[in-house]
Protein backbone atom coordinates (compact mmCIF):
# COMPACT_ATOMS: atom_id res chain seq x y z
CA UNK A 1 0.00 0.00 0.00
CA UNK A 2 1.45 3.25 -0.45
CA UNK A 3 1.99 5.72 2.29
CA UNK A 4 -0.32 8.10 2.42
CA UNK A 5 1.43 10.70 4.91
CA UNK A 6 3.19 13.65 2.35
CA UNK A 7 3.97 10.58 -0.19
CA UNK A 8 6.55 11.66 -3.23
CA UNK A 9 5.39 11.00 -6.74
CA UNK A 10 8.12 10.00 -9.19
CA UNK A 11 6.63 10.98 -12.53
CA UNK A 12 7.72 9.96 -16.40
CA UNK A 13 6.71 11.96 -18.98
CA UNK A 14 5.31 14.95 -17.37
CA UNK A 15 5.71 17.11 -20.59
CA UNK A 16 2.23 16.61 -21.71
CA UNK A 17 -0.80 14.70 -20.89
CA UNK A 18 -1.81 12.99 -17.69
CA UNK A 19 1.92 13.33 -16.28
CA UNK A 20 1.49 17.05 -16.64
CA UNK A 21 -1.51 16.85 -14.99
CA UNK A 22 -0.46 14.62 -12.61
CA UNK A 23 1.89 16.44 -11.23
CA UNK A 24 -0.03 19.31 -11.08
CA UNK A 25 -2.43 17.67 -8.67
CA UNK A 26 0.10 15.86 -6.64
CA UNK A 27 1.42 19.53 -5.98
CA UNK A 28 -1.92 21.19 -5.52
CA UNK A 29 -2.54 18.34 -2.43
CA UNK A 30 0.71 20.03 -0.60
CA UNK A 31 2.73 16.33 -1.50
CA UNK A 32 5.74 15.92 -2.97
CA UNK A 33 6.43 15.34 -6.46
CA UNK A 34 9.45 14.39 -8.54
CA UNK A 35 8.92 15.97 -12.09
CA UNK A 36 10.67 14.68 -15.03
CA UNK A 37 11.05 15.25 -19.04
CA UNK A 38 13.26 14.71 -21.62
CA UNK A 39 13.48 18.92 -21.77
CA UNK A 40 13.31 19.76 -17.88
CA UNK A 41 12.46 23.57 -19.41
CA UNK A 42 8.99 21.97 -20.47
CA UNK A 43 8.18 21.51 -17.21
CA UNK A 44 9.88 24.14 -15.02
CA UNK A 45 6.38 26.15 -14.91
CA UNK A 46 4.68 22.96 -13.06
CA UNK A 47 7.09 23.41 -10.04
CA UNK A 48 6.54 26.92 -9.61
CA UNK A 49 5.67 28.16 -6.13
CA UNK A 50 6.24 25.18 -4.83
CA UNK A 51 9.93 25.09 -4.78
CA UNK A 52 10.59 22.98 -1.51
CA UNK A 53 8.33 20.05 -2.76
CA UNK A 54 8.93 19.70 -6.57
CA UNK A 55 12.36 18.32 -8.42
CA UNK A 56 12.94 18.96 -11.44
CA UNK A 57 14.76 16.46 -13.65
CA UNK A 58 16.01 15.61 -16.92
CA UNK A 59 15.06 12.25 -17.72
CA UNK A 60 14.84 9.83 -20.83
CA UNK A 61 13.63 6.78 -20.03
CA UNK A 62 16.21 5.18 -22.62
CA UNK A 63 18.98 6.13 -20.76
CA UNK A 64 19.56 3.99 -17.93
CA UNK A 65 22.10 6.41 -16.43
CA UNK A 66 19.69 9.08 -16.14
CA UNK A 67 16.66 6.39 -14.73
CA UNK A 68 19.60 5.60 -12.06
CA UNK A 69 20.05 9.72 -11.12
CA UNK A 70 16.68 10.37 -10.99
CA UNK A 71 16.07 7.27 -8.70
CA UNK A 72 19.57 8.79 -6.82
CA UNK A 73 18.52 12.71 -6.38
CA UNK A 74 14.96 11.66 -5.85
CA UNK A 75 16.48 9.49 -2.44
CA UNK A 76 18.51 12.20 -1.55
CA UNK A 77 16.12 15.11 -2.16
CA UNK A 78 12.97 13.08 -0.10
CA UNK A 79 14.07 9.80 1.28
CA UNK A 80 11.57 7.45 -0.29
CA UNK A 81 9.77 6.96 -3.20
CA UNK A 82 5.82 5.98 -2.81
CA UNK A 83 4.37 6.21 -5.97
CA UNK A 84 5.90 5.73 -9.30
CA UNK A 85 3.96 6.79 -12.36
CA UNK A 86 5.31 4.91 -15.78
CA UNK A 87 3.39 7.88 -18.07
CA UNK A 88 6.70 7.78 -20.47
CA UNK A 89 5.35 7.15 -24.35
CA UNK A 90 4.23 7.64 -27.37
CA UNK A 91 2.38 6.52 -30.57
CA UNK A 92 3.06 5.18 -34.14
CA UNK A 93 0.65 4.75 -36.78
CA UNK A 94 1.35 2.04 -39.53
CA UNK A 95 -0.15 -0.87 -40.87
CA UNK A 96 2.09 -4.53 -39.55
CA UNK A 97 3.57 -4.12 -43.35
CA UNK A 98 4.71 -0.37 -43.32
CA UNK A 99 5.91 -0.50 -39.95
CA UNK A 100 9.74 0.90 -40.15
CA UNK A 101 11.88 -1.07 -38.47
CA UNK A 102 14.07 1.66 -36.69
CA UNK A 103 11.39 3.41 -35.85
CA UNK A 104 9.27 0.38 -34.35
CA UNK A 105 12.30 -0.61 -32.23
CA UNK A 106 12.74 2.68 -30.63
CA UNK A 107 9.01 2.63 -29.81
CA UNK A 108 9.75 -0.25 -27.93
CA UNK A 109 12.89 0.97 -26.34
CA UNK A 110 10.77 3.69 -24.81
CA UNK A 111 7.02 2.54 -24.19
CA UNK A 112 8.64 -0.94 -22.89
CA UNK A 113 12.19 -1.36 -21.94
CA UNK A 114 12.16 2.00 -20.51
CA UNK A 115 9.44 1.33 -18.42
CA UNK A 116 10.96 -2.25 -17.46
CA UNK A 117 14.39 -0.42 -16.84
CA UNK A 118 12.16 2.57 -14.65
CA UNK A 119 10.44 0.29 -12.37
CA UNK A 120 13.73 -2.00 -11.87
CA UNK A 121 15.45 1.11 -10.69
CA UNK A 122 12.75 1.87 -8.12
CA UNK A 123 11.64 -1.70 -6.92
CA UNK A 124 14.68 -1.41 -4.43
CA UNK A 125 13.59 1.50 -2.80
CA UNK A 126 10.14 0.16 -2.64
CA UNK A 127 11.00 -3.22 -0.83
CA UNK A 128 13.13 -1.48 1.68
CA UNK A 129 10.26 0.63 2.61
CA UNK A 130 7.85 -2.27 1.84
CA UNK A 131 5.14 0.07 0.53
CA UNK A 132 4.64 1.51 -2.74
CA UNK A 133 2.78 1.81 -5.49
CA UNK A 134 3.47 1.33 -9.47
CA UNK A 135 0.87 3.16 -11.55
CA UNK A 136 1.66 2.15 -15.72
CA UNK A 137 -0.02 3.84 -18.03
CA UNK A 138 -0.79 1.45 -20.55
CA UNK A 139 -4.03 2.11 -22.77
CA UNK A 140 -7.55 0.71 -23.56
CA UNK A 141 -5.07 -0.50 -26.89
CA UNK A 142 -3.08 -2.85 -24.23
CA UNK A 143 -6.49 -4.77 -24.29
CA UNK A 144 -8.08 -4.13 -27.67
CA UNK A 145 -5.86 -3.84 -31.25
CA UNK A 146 -7.04 -1.56 -34.19
CA UNK A 147 -5.74 -1.32 -37.46
CA UNK A 148 -3.22 1.08 -38.10
CA UNK A 149 -2.04 0.51 -34.45
CA UNK A 150 -0.42 -2.90 -34.32
CA UNK A 151 2.76 -1.92 -33.36
CA UNK A 152 1.67 0.59 -30.36
CA UNK A 153 -0.78 -1.88 -28.71
CA UNK A 154 2.12 -4.47 -28.88
CA UNK A 155 4.11 -2.41 -26.76
CA UNK A 156 1.32 -2.09 -24.55
CA UNK A 157 0.09 -5.60 -24.46
CA UNK A 158 3.84 -6.33 -23.10
CA UNK A 159 3.18 -3.77 -20.74
CA UNK A 160 0.12 -5.14 -19.70
CA UNK A 161 1.40 -9.01 -19.54
CA UNK A 162 4.56 -7.23 -17.94
CA UNK A 163 2.70 -5.27 -15.11
CA UNK A 164 0.09 -8.59 -14.56
CA UNK A 165 3.19 -10.46 -13.70
CA UNK A 166 5.04 -7.83 -11.00
CA UNK A 167 1.49 -7.27 -9.56
CA UNK A 168 1.64 -10.62 -7.90
CA UNK A 169 5.69 -10.79 -7.19
CA UNK A 170 5.15 -7.56 -5.33
CA UNK A 171 2.10 -7.85 -3.71
CA UNK A 172 3.49 -9.69 -1.16
CA UNK A 173 6.49 -7.21 -0.25
CA UNK A 174 3.86 -4.82 0.23
CA UNK A 175 3.83 -3.12 -3.21
CA UNK A 176 0.62 -2.29 -5.40
CA UNK A 177 0.09 -2.39 -9.21
CA UNK A 178 -2.01 -0.32 -10.94
CA UNK A 179 -2.28 -0.28 -14.59
CA UNK A 180 -3.97 2.36 -16.37
CA UNK A 181 -6.09 2.33 -19.59
CA UNK A 182 -7.25 5.08 -20.69
CA UNK A 183 -9.38 5.56 -24.14
CA UNK A 184 -9.27 8.80 -26.13
CA UNK A 185 -8.28 11.85 -24.30
CA UNK A 186 -7.44 15.39 -25.30
CA UNK A 187 -3.41 15.00 -24.78
CA UNK A 188 -1.10 15.44 -27.31
CA UNK A 189 -1.16 11.44 -27.99
CA UNK A 190 -2.60 11.92 -31.40
CA UNK A 191 -1.27 15.04 -31.77
CA UNK A 192 2.17 16.31 -31.49
CA UNK A 193 3.36 13.32 -29.85
CA UNK A 194 2.02 10.75 -32.84
CA UNK A 195 4.81 9.21 -34.93
CA UNK A 196 3.94 7.45 -38.12
CA UNK A 197 5.00 5.40 -41.31
CA UNK A 198 6.56 7.28 -44.19
CA UNK A 199 4.90 3.74 -46.26
CA UNK A 200 1.51 3.93 -46.68
CA UNK A 201 0.39 1.20 -48.76
CA UNK A 202 -2.95 1.30 -51.22
CA UNK A 203 -4.48 -2.09 -50.38
CA UNK A 204 -4.46 -0.68 -46.69
CA UNK A 205 -6.19 2.57 -47.23
CA UNK A 206 -9.79 1.59 -46.24
CA UNK A 207 -8.37 -0.07 -42.44
CA UNK A 208 -5.03 1.30 -41.10
CA UNK A 209 -5.50 3.85 -43.60
CA UNK A 210 -9.08 4.81 -42.49
CA UNK A 211 -7.47 4.58 -38.77
CA UNK A 212 -5.20 7.55 -39.08
CA UNK A 213 -7.47 9.49 -40.46
CA UNK A 214 -10.33 8.95 -37.62
CA UNK A 215 -6.96 9.84 -35.43
CA UNK A 216 -6.12 12.79 -36.79
CA UNK A 217 -9.71 14.06 -37.01
CA UNK A 218 -10.81 13.81 -33.52
CA UNK A 219 -7.67 15.38 -32.05
CA UNK A 220 -8.28 18.04 -29.68
CA UNK A 221 -11.87 16.78 -29.40
CA UNK A 222 -11.86 13.66 -27.65
CA UNK A 223 -14.17 12.83 -24.68
CA UNK A 224 -11.50 12.10 -22.23
CA UNK A 225 -10.73 14.93 -19.97
CA UNK A 226 -7.11 14.71 -18.61
CA UNK A 227 -7.66 16.83 -15.59
CA UNK A 228 -9.95 14.39 -14.61
CA UNK A 229 -8.46 10.97 -15.54
CA UNK A 230 -4.73 11.92 -13.48
CA UNK A 231 -7.31 12.59 -10.41
CA UNK A 232 -9.41 9.15 -10.67
CA UNK A 233 -5.65 7.52 -10.90
CA UNK A 234 -4.52 9.33 -7.58
CA UNK A 235 -8.08 8.46 -6.18
CA UNK A 236 -7.55 4.56 -7.14
CA UNK A 237 -3.84 4.75 -5.82
CA UNK A 238 -5.15 6.16 -2.74
CA UNK A 239 -8.00 3.39 -2.02
CA UNK A 240 -7.26 0.43 0.76
CA UNK A 241 -7.67 -2.12 -2.45
CA UNK A 242 -6.25 -0.39 -5.86
CA UNK A 243 -7.62 -2.21 -8.88
CA UNK A 244 -4.93 -3.94 -11.08
CA UNK A 245 -6.99 -2.50 -14.26
CA UNK A 246 -8.00 0.82 -14.27
CA UNK A 247 -10.10 1.94 -17.58
CA UNK A 248 -10.54 5.49 -17.68
CA UNK A 249 -13.28 7.22 -19.80
CA UNK A 250 -16.61 5.64 -21.65
CA UNK A 251 -15.29 4.93 -25.07
CA UNK A 252 -12.42 2.75 -22.93
CA UNK A 253 -15.80 0.59 -21.17
CA UNK A 254 -17.17 0.05 -24.12
CA UNK A 255 -14.02 -1.50 -25.95
CA UNK A 256 -12.55 -3.10 -23.49
CA UNK A 257 -16.28 -4.49 -22.84
CA UNK A 258 -16.20 -6.10 -26.68
CA UNK A 259 -13.16 -7.40 -26.19
CA UNK A 260 -14.41 -9.78 -23.34
CA UNK A 261 -17.79 -10.52 -25.49
CA UNK A 262 -15.42 -11.11 -28.37
CA UNK A 263 -13.18 -13.30 -26.66
CA UNK A 264 -16.06 -15.43 -24.49
CA UNK A 265 -17.70 -16.13 -27.76
CA UNK A 266 -14.86 -17.82 -29.60
CA UNK A 267 -14.09 -19.41 -26.36
CA UNK A 268 -17.12 -20.75 -26.58
CA UNK A 269 -18.02 -22.04 -29.90
CA UNK A 270 -14.98 -23.63 -29.82
CA UNK A 271 -14.86 -25.50 -26.66
CA UNK A 272 -14.85 -29.05 -27.89
CA UNK A 273 -12.34 -28.71 -30.25
CA UNK A 274 -10.70 -27.10 -27.17
CA UNK A 275 -11.35 -29.75 -25.10
CA UNK A 276 -10.68 -32.40 -27.22
CA UNK A 277 -7.14 -31.28 -27.44
CA UNK A 278 -6.20 -32.78 -24.07
CA UNK A 279 -5.21 -36.47 -23.73
CA UNK A 280 -8.67 -38.08 -23.56
CA UNK A 281 -8.24 -39.42 -19.72
CA UNK A 282 -7.81 -35.89 -18.67
CA UNK A 283 -10.45 -34.09 -20.71
CA UNK A 284 -13.41 -34.80 -18.40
Amino acid sequence: MMNRDNPVWLITGCSTGFGRELAKLVLARGWRAVVTARDPSTVADIAEGHADRALVLPLDVTQCAQIDEVVAKTMQQFGSIDALVNNAGYGYLAAIEEGEDEAVRAMFETNVFGLIDMTKAVLPVMRAQRSGIIVTVSSVGGIRSAPGMGYYNGTKFAVEGISEALALEVKPLGIDVLIVEPGPFRTNWSGASIKQSATQIDAYAATAGERRKQIAARSGSQAGDPVRGAQAIIDAALSDNPPLRLLLGKAALEFARKKIDSMRSDFDAWESMTVGADFPDNAS
